[in-house]
């Protein structure tokens, strides 16, 4: 099932194998507010209001569960369907649209009404050997509490019953726009596959991220794929679709405000983490994997300031900054905007007219000291002083912004060493076919030469505060490459880093089972480790593929292993569920798991081995428990979020309609506002001055806000102009015509755009009302060989709480025939 992504036309080299799937007897279902490339390829295509996703997975949630479709012997055996939860737990159907705990002051939750009723806990009658076992031992919990009847009125089971049995296919149809007749057939599509012998897909892209409940969509399908039993099984699971060659790779190694390389959490001063025992003890989980955190976690600071890092001076730990609050994206350009922030790096992005609400990022950028613009081309950050719409128009004046604007030309990926990290967590390494021309440095070089020079500045302070530049690991001199004038900075010696290795010989670790918490060890990040095992031996630039399981080509994260979980493709006895989807199992006479790829699960562990009542990590585990990350060795279909344990439908901020569900909350009451924003106003719900649904995406001819390709003439002229896509409906009744020009207002801002006039969009019936939507694709701006208005000028800043990601995919507008007066921005 696709949803949320239009596969074919942003992920066209990964779609192929969809079409193979298909050609192979499997049902391809779209589920998207628009019919697509995508949707013609597929074998099913059904229609949605935009931004209902939750209505729509709830529904398929209730319908499996009222039925009795669900997968049981693996949601009773691999789920937390059978814990039960505290009796203070109190949920949206009991309180209107809110769960317990929610403060109406702050807009936040206390979770601790949602936590299980557990068992006393056993502590351990041996004293501790490591650091990692001493805080373990502080922290065990007694067992979870379970009805393995799944009747107990507060078990996970029934509360999932209660909290989503409002969401009837009838109710789909009404918020949704969808037929009954066409969710049925998704449902019970779905439901055939809830056997041993099947297993199903869950596609997904920005459709499902860029809402204010953008992870509970997740959360949602998530919870669907664990009832089907399709979580850690071949052919199952749950794929996100990245936007580009290496969000992976910048994820997990992080260009995340709130991660550390590998997940680790960034120090907070908002949490117990003054000292780097404080982070460790808050941080870490007594049961499951985690457990390991502080090998890790004093592994990277090893990899980080090497020999000056000991346990003496916790490892360098006080050094790291510590978060004061949310500094996410659209909080730093607050920050800039407030004179906060004196200087920004930009590289990589375009927020001039990527962000949301653009007006408001120039604006920002307006009031810097200072900014850094490193791209291949004069994108319209560097530019926005003197090009953007505000400035053209006369209402500001170049010299009445006091931003000193630096332009460095970068290289792009061909031009430089590295790898790339894909959907499937597969890091593969890629080649330099060429120098860049003129001045353009890769990022790599710039960040290596930006790092040497403040080492440089700094070497002779005795400033306390410098030690950590001063004690920065950076020896990654290039080697010499007679085929190329410019030298990258050396990949291998960064790879073997981020591998790891031992700190008295530099012998490379083989994997991160080998990482202590002492010191004896440094690691980048865990994850990657043993993507190089040894100096000469790079797995990433494997290329030996069998058009399957294809252990031979490239490193997949973690342990080269490619279906994560997969202890879940056997039953609870290691057998396989069945033999067409026979993966990995547990072979009695060599007394290890195996299998065709890499078990994610301890080798010699068989699955009759009982949990240990005071055990920690895995040994907390049975042998059947697959999820091994875990604190419980379980799904979590019942999981604490910042806004609530279970995904519920709201409406968008800016909706034509109420929420039929809960009138009383009807958007998400944990959403992140941001009032002290310029121009920032929300439309609300049912606002008939703005009555259409938009939505935004992209097309296979550009690539995010333009900057890699509308520089380039051959896609400009596949994709020269703006458009705006609508029904003959919609069109007819405002009196547009195919390519007409189109004005698109909301309280952010007003943009132009061609017509297009298509049932490719169509109206939907939403609770007996007609809802017409339309789409618009956002990679326009004001520079480069083709340009246009910004679409990003009509949405809002308005973000989900887990990780502050905007609200894109489902607001409202209004549209008039006709084109901006001249100079209206």
């Amino acid at each position: 099932m696709i949803m949320g992504s239009n596969f074919a036309e942003n992920h066209p080299v990964g779609f192929r194998y969809v079409l193979r799937a298909r050609d192979k007897g499997a049902k391809v279902i779209h589920v998207d507010p628009r019919f697509t490339r995508t949707s013609a390829m597929a074998t099913h295509y059904v229609p949605m209001r935009s931004g209902t996703d939750i209505a729509f997975l709830g529904g398929l949630i209730n319908y499996l569960i009222e039925n009795e479709k669900y997968f049981k012997d693996y949601v009773l055996n691999y789920t937390n369907a059978s814990f039960i939860v505290k009796e203070e737990y109190a949920d949206t159907e009991d309180l209107d649209g809110i769960f317990s705990g929610y403060d109406p002051q702050t807009g936040t939750y206390d979770p601790s009404s949602w936590q299980y009723e557990r068992e006393e806990p056993v502590k351990p009658d041996r004293e501790p050997e490591t650091l990692t076992e001493k805080i373990a031992f502080e922290k065990l919990a007694g067992k979870p509490k379970r009805d393995e009847t799944l009747s107990h009125p507060r078990c996970v089971f029934q509360i999932i019953k209660k909290h989503y049995s409002r969401y009837t296919p009838e109710m789909v149809e009404k918020i949704c726009g969808t037929p009954k007749e066409k969710f049925l057939e998704v449902a019970e599509l779905l439901a055939e596959t809830a056997n041993p012998d099947k297993t199903s897909a869950f596609c997904y892209a920005m459709g499902w991220t860029q809402h204010t409940y953008g992870v509970q969509c997740i959360r949602a399908g998530a919870i669907l794929q664990a009832l089907l039993g399709s979580l850690g099984r071949p052919g199952g699971g749950i794929l996100a679709l990245r936007g580009h060659a290496n969000v992976q790779g910048a994820t997990d190694n992080p260009t995340l405000y709130h991660m550390l390389p590998g997940y680790l959490a960034a120090p907070s001063a908002l949490k117990n983490h003054d000292t780097l025992e404080d982070y460790l003890k808050t941080e870490t989980t007594p049961t499951g994997w985690w457990a390991n955190y502080p090998k890790y976690m004093i592994s990277l600071l090893k990899a980080w300031f090497g020999e000056a890092a000991t346990a003496d001076n916790d490892y360098g730990y006080h050094y790291l900054p510590k978060m004061l609050g949310n500094h996410s994206h659209y909080r730093m350009f607050e920050d800039a905007y407030k004179g906060i922030v004196k200087g920004m790096i930009v590289a990589g992005q375009n927020p001039a007219v990527g962000g949301q609400n653009a007006r408001f990022h120039r604006k920002a950028l307006a009031n810097l000291d200072w900014l850094v613009v490193r791209d291949p081309f004069l994108i319209e950050t560097a530019t926005f002083w003197y090009e953007a719409p505000e400035v053209k128009n006369g209402e500001v004046k170049p010299e009445e912004i006091k931003t000193e604007v630096f332009f460095l030309p970068s290289a792009v990926f061909a031009e430089t060493e590295g790898s790339f990290t894909n959907t499937s967590r597969l890091i593969q390494k890629k080649e330099k076919a060429v120098d860049p021309p003129g001045d353009c440095r890769s990022d790599l070089w710039f960040t290596y030469e930006l790092g040497k020079r403040l080492k440089e500045l700094y070497k002779d302070s005795t400033a306390e505060r410098d030690w950590a530049i001063k004690n920065l690991t950076w020896d990654y001199e290039p080697e010499p490459d007679d085929r190329f004038k410019i030298h990258e900075p050396s990949e291998y010696k960064i790879l073997k880093e981020i591998n790891g290795y031992y700190t008295q010989t530099g012998e490379h670790v083989q994997g991160f089972a080998q990482l202590q918490d002492d010191g004896s060890t440094a690691c980048g990040n865990w994850i990657y480790s043993g993507v190089m095992p040894d100096p000469n031996t790079n797995l990433a630039a494997n290329r030996d593929g069998d058009d399957y399981v294809s252990l031979g080509w490239g490193f997949a994260w973690p342990a080269n292993r490619r279906v994560l979980y997969n202890r879940a493709s056997a039953k609870p006895d290691g057998t396989p569920w069945s033999e067409r989807k026979k993966y990995v199992w547990w072979d009695a006479n060599e007394e290890k798991w195996t299998g065709l790829d890499v078990p994610d699960f301890p080798a010699g562990k068989a699955p009759d081995s009982s949990a240990q009542a005071d055990g920690i990590g895995l040994d907390a585990h049975s042998g059947a428990d697959p999820f091994i990350m875990l604190p419980d060795g379980v799904i979590q279909l019942f999981a604490p979020l910042t806004d609530g344990p279970l995904p519920t439908h709201y409406e968008p901020p800016d909706s034509p309609v109420e929420n039929l569900l809960y009138p009383k909350h009807p958007t998400n009451p944990a959403a992140l506002y941001f009032p002290d924003l310029p121009e920032n106003e929300l439309h609300g719900l049912n606002n008939s001055d703005y009555p259409y649904v938009i939505t935004t995406y992209r097309v296979t001819e550009h690539h995010l806000s333009g900057a890699m390709t509308r520089w380039l003439p051959w896609l400009a002229e596949l994709m020269p102009e703006l458009f705006l896509e609508m029904s003959p409906e919609l069109a007819n009744e405002l009196g547009i015509k195919n390519k007409d020009y189109v004005t698109i207002e909301t309280k952010r801002g007003k943009i132009e755009a061609r017509a297009l006039v298509t049932r490719r969009m169509r109206p939907l019936k939403v609770n007996g009302q007609v809802i017409h939507q339309v789409g618009m694709p956002i990679h326009w701006g004001y520079a480069g060989i083709v340009t246009g208005s910004v679409p990003n000028e009509l949405t809002a800043i308005v973000a989900d709480p887990n990780v502050t990601i905007h609200s894109s995919k489902a607001f409202t507008c209004n549209i008039k025939k006709g084109r901006l007066k001249e100079g209206v921005v």
